[in-house]
C-alpha cells in the first residue's frame, strides 16, 4: 500500500523530509505560507551530501482545506504555531490516519492529541542539520536520523514500521522507539544545551565545542538533563552524553534552529524545549538550576527581540 503524506510546515525540516519522500516515490502534499507561489511554480530544491536534486512539480497548497485527506500528516511547524493545530489537522488527516509530530521539545504530541485523539498520534524525533536557504530550497548539512514512537502506547506498531519503511526508502536513517518518553528526553539532552547556549552566547555548535569552558558547560547541562529525566521516571542512561558530545565534535559547524530564529527575530521555542521540561522537573520536586537559568535568559532575550524594531 502506498501511503499519502501531508507536510504541515515546509521549512528546513518539512521541506527536506518531504522532498526526500517524494523523490523516493511517495505521494506528498505540502502546506506552505510565504513560499506558496514560488514552490507552486518552481517546485522544491534539496542540496545534500547524499546528492542534490530538484522536484520541479509538487502538490503545493496555501490552505489546508484544499488538501486531500492523507494517511500520514507530518507536523513540521515551529511549536510556537501549535495554537493553529485545531484548524490545520482535522481537514487533512484520514479517519484511520496518523499525525506524526516532528517537532522539538516535550509535550507536543499531547497538543495534537487534544485535536485528533491520542490513538491517532505518533512522535517523530529528527536529528537533522538542515537550513532553509531560499524559497522552497533546503540545504542539508549532515545527519537525517528520525526516531519514531507511538504516543498512546509503548512498543512498535505496524503503522510505524510501514512509515519507517517509507523513510528508509527515501534514504533517511530511521529508528523505532519502544518508549517515546525516553526518545523525547534523549533528544532534549542535545537540544537544551546547544539550542540554549547558541543563543545566549551567540555561538555555533563548533564554537561551543572548541572552547574548553563552554564544552564543559555543555556536558554539565547534558548530565543535568539526564538526571532530570530520571527524576521524571524516564530511563535515560548517562552513556548518551559522551555519544552526543562525540557526534557534535564531528559535525559541520552548525547554527542551531533556535539561533537562526533568534537572528531572524522570530519567536523562540522556549516553552517547548525549556519551559515544559522545567515544569515537569518542578512537578517531580527536583531542582534543575542550569535548565532554569537558560530558561530565564532565553525568556528575556525572546521578549527583547519581540519588542525590538525590525
Amino acid at each position: 500500500m502506498q501511503r499519502s503524506y501531508a507536510i504541515i510546515g515546509t521549512g528546513a525540516l518539512g521541506g527536506f523530509y518531504g522532498a526526500r519522500l517524494q523523490h523516493a516515490g511517495c505521494e506528498l502534499h505540502f502546506l506552505l505560507h510565504c513560499d506558496y507561489e514560488h514552490v507552486r511554480q518552481y517546485g522544491l530544491i534539496c542540496e545534500s551530501p547524499d546528492g542534490d536534486f530538484t522536484l520541479p512539480k509538487v502538490n503545493a497548497y496555501a490552505d489546508v482545506r484544499d488538501m486531500p485527506k492523507c494517511d500520514v500528516v507530518c507536523v513540521c511547524l515551529k511549536t510556537t504555531q501549535n495554537h493553529l493545530l485545531p484548524q490545520l489537522l482535522p481537514p487533512v488527516v484520514k479517519d484511520d490516519g496518523v499525525v506524526l509530530v516532528m517537532q522539538n521539545g516535550l509535550g507536543m504530541e499531547a497538543q495534537a492529541a487534544e485535536v485528533v485523539g491520542a490513538q491517532r498520534v505518533a512522535g517523530g524525533l529528527c536529528f537533522l542539520c538542515s537550513n532553509k536557504v531560499g524559497p522552497g530550497h533546503t540545504r542539508h548539512l549532515g545527519y537525517s536520523l528520525v526516531a519514531l514512537g507511538e504516543f498512546a502506547t509503548r512498543g512498535i506498531s505496524e503503522r510505524l514500521r510501514a512509515i519507517a519503511d517509507d523513510f528508509r526508502r527515501a534514504k533517511v536513517e530511521t529508528e523505532l522507539a519502544n518508549d517515546l518518553d525516553v526518545a523525547r528526553w534523549q533528544k532534549l539532552v542535545w537540544n537544551i544545551p546547544y539550542n540554549g547556549l547558541s543563543v545566549v552566547l551567540d555561538a555555533t555548535t563548533s564554537e561551543l565545542m572548541t572552547q574548553p569552558h563552554t564544552r564543559q558547560l555543555v556536558e554539565e547541562i547534558m548530565r543535568e538533563v539526564v538526571a532530570d529525566a530520571r527524576a521524571c521516571g524516564v530511563a535515560v542512561t548517562g552513556e548518551i552524553v559522551q555519544k552526543m558530545l562525540s557526534n557534535t565534535e564531528k559535525m559541520t559547524p552548525y547554527r542551531t534552529s533556535m539561533k537562526i530564529d533568534y537572528d531572524e527575530r522570530r519567536p523562540l521555542e522556549v516553552e517547548a524545549i525549556f519551559g515544559n521540561p522545567l515544569r515537569a522537573i518542578q512537578h517531580a520536586g527536583v531542582a534543575s538550576p542550569l535548565l532554569e537559568q537558560l530558561y530565564r535568559q532565553l525568556k528575556f532575550l525572546d521578549a527583547r527581540n519581540a519588542m525590538s524594531p525590525r
